[in-house]
């Protein structure tokens, strides 16, 4: 399929009228054909009424039209076939088997958003028919499912061009809801973001849903952003990259005559921390899986490990020693555009520079690599300069991580404790060792939306149970995920129908309960009918 350069809108390619640009090849900085466009103020609104007029359509769909449409994106996702891998990697630098990875990722969850819809337990439906005769007073037939939010804004991101991107965790959770999705597509990768996009599109034609129900725009993230997020129809706004960036769509989504929640997972440091017993029976293979965590995606993940925890001792001198040999046969690596890598070097020298800030360990030096390439860096500090310098707290994003030092239980302890809120937290521990921090696990409680033990947080698995999101600053509400099938709790609201005309009640809600879901009835969960 060949790539236009166009934005999509209301089911028709158009070409923008704001602009133009070509995206880079990190490997080697040249630009990559063709020319893309930018969307105008005018195409954006246009976008968004579209996505107004098919959300009622929408939303009255069925939950087999929409799981069917949802497993339709999904083939028409792996149609695109290799084209769809080579400029994946032509524009991130990945390997293509990364790219066949995150593809299978990404039409693996609009599958299981699929089979979960079908079962109808995110519609969490509550009913309590009427008690006439009760006394002293009569109650009313009541009864309570979710409804779909309406049209959302999904931020592409630019270390996931197709699993959190334009048909990514956030689009199938919205669609899976039955909102209809605006995309505003990463500039780093367009072209993937269009062949993805022209895949959706013929998925919505096959279902013969409104053009409305998807549609791809392209632009300035500020402004083109902006416009998504302020505009009156949109009520919900998905995003995942920096703090900054999610900070200004949150304030812009309070700051609207009617505020909308934005769901921004922002990254964090996800803390790891080793115990010495963990250290002293297996230090090599802690350093080994530390380092492979730290360094997998050139270190460009939400959940890479950018802060470690320990307490002094010969035990972490052997990590240490363990950590440095395996960093050192790290390869420097591409990093996914100009903007990225030019943040990296600026943080790793600002950590460079810090008091009390050592480097004990790198990967390969660049040399004479063309293209936006890293290495490799652990650094070291003591707890006690951690604590008074809250800038070592700050993401690094890369592979590049900072070794806390601590003189005991006590110090590690008030170290983790001053942790901001994270993604996820890690403990390296020793059979039978955990039992004696209880302290250290309730105060990671606190902290992350995620506990990792003897295991590591990169690899976020796409599932029922699975918590990706966190207090802030990692999240903009901690009680959602932003990966798995629970995600889709963001884009749904509850409403209530209380004596409401039998025959005119949504299919979820009518006494014969046709689709056969779950339904709390008078207390007691059952797929049964209801008794007129």
């Amino acid at each position: 399929m060949a790539i236009s350069g166009k934005q999509l809108i209301n089911g028709l390619w158009v070409q923008g009228e704001a602009g133009q640009y070509q995206a880079i090849n990190p490997a080697t900085a040249a630009a990559i054909e063709p020319v893309m466009s930018y969307a105008s103020k005018v195409q954006v609104a246009a976008a968004v009424a579209a996505a107004e007029a098919a959300a009622p359509i929408f939303a009255a769909t069925s939950l087999a039209q929409r799981a069917a449409f949802l497993n339709s994106c999904a083939d028409e996702i792996m149609a695109l076939g290799d084209e769809l891998l080579d400029r994946l990697s032509q524009e991130t630098g990945y390997p293509k088997a990364r790219a066949e990875g995150e593809r299978a990722r990404t039409c693996n969850q609009l599958r299981l958003f699929a089979s979960t819809i079908l079962k109808g337990e995110y519609l969490n439906i509550r009913i309590d028919t009427a008690l006439p005769d009760r006394q002293p007073l009569p109650r009313p037939d009541i009864r309570f499912t979710n409804q779909p939010i309406g049209p959302v804004v999904v931020f592409g991101a630019s270390n996931f061009p197709l699993a959190f991107s334009v048909a990514g965790g956030d689009t199938a959770a919205a669609l899976a809801a039955g909102c209809p999705v605006l995309v505003k597509g990463h500039n780093s990768h367009p072209g993937t973001c269009e062949l993805v996009a022209q895949a959706l599109a013929k998925a919505v034609q096959k279902a013969a849903l409104p053009g409305g129900v998807f549609s791809l725009i392209m632009g300035s993230g500020r402004e083109v952003g902006s416009e998504l997020v302020l505009a009156p129809a949109v009520k919900a706004v998905g995003f995942t990259g920096s703090q900054a960036g999610g900070m200004a769509l949150f304030h812009l989504a309070n700051n609207r005559p009617e505020p909308i929640p934005v769901f921004a997972e922002m990254g964090s440091v996800n803390p790891v921390v080793l115990l010495p017993q963990a250290l002293a029976q297996n230090a090599e293979a802690v350093a080994t899986g530390f380092v492979g965590s730290l360094t997998l995606g050139v270190g460009q993940f939400c959940v890479n490990p950018g802060v470690v925890i320990a307490l002094q001792g010969p035990e972490l001198d052997q990590f240490c020693r363990a950590a440095a040999t395996a960093l050192a046969k790290v390869p420097a690596g591409v990093m996914l555009n100009e903007g990225i890598a030019a943040a990296y070097h600026k943080g790793t020298a600002h950590l460079a520079g810090q008091a009390g800030v050592e480097l004990v360990a790198a990967g390969e030096a660049i040399g004479g690599k063309a293209g936006f390439c890293s290495q490799a860096q652990l650094f070291k500090v003591q707890a006690q300069a951690f604590l008074a310098n809250p800038h070592l707290q700050e993401e690094v994003f890369g592979h590049a991580s900072v070794l806390v030092v601590c003189q005991d239980k006590a110090e590690l302890l008030q170290v983790v404790s001053s942790l901001r809120g994270q993604l996820t937290g890690t403990i390296q521990a020793a059979p039978d060792e955990l039992a004696a921090y209880p302290e250290l696990v309730q105060q990671l409680r606190q902290k992350v939306g995620r506990l990792v033990v003897n295991n590591y947080p990169t690899g976020v698995e796409v599932c029922d149970a699975m918590m990706h999101g966190g207090p802030f600053p990692a999240a903009t509400d901690a009680r959602f995920t932003s990966v798995g099938t629970a995600s889709i709790a963001r884009f749904v609201r509850p409403i209530c129908f209380q004596n409401y005309p039998a025959a005119l009640l949504p299919a979820e809600l009518q006494n014969s309960n046709p689709w056969q879901l779950p339904r709390l009835i008078n207390g007691v969960k059952t797929t049964a009918a209801v008794e007129a």
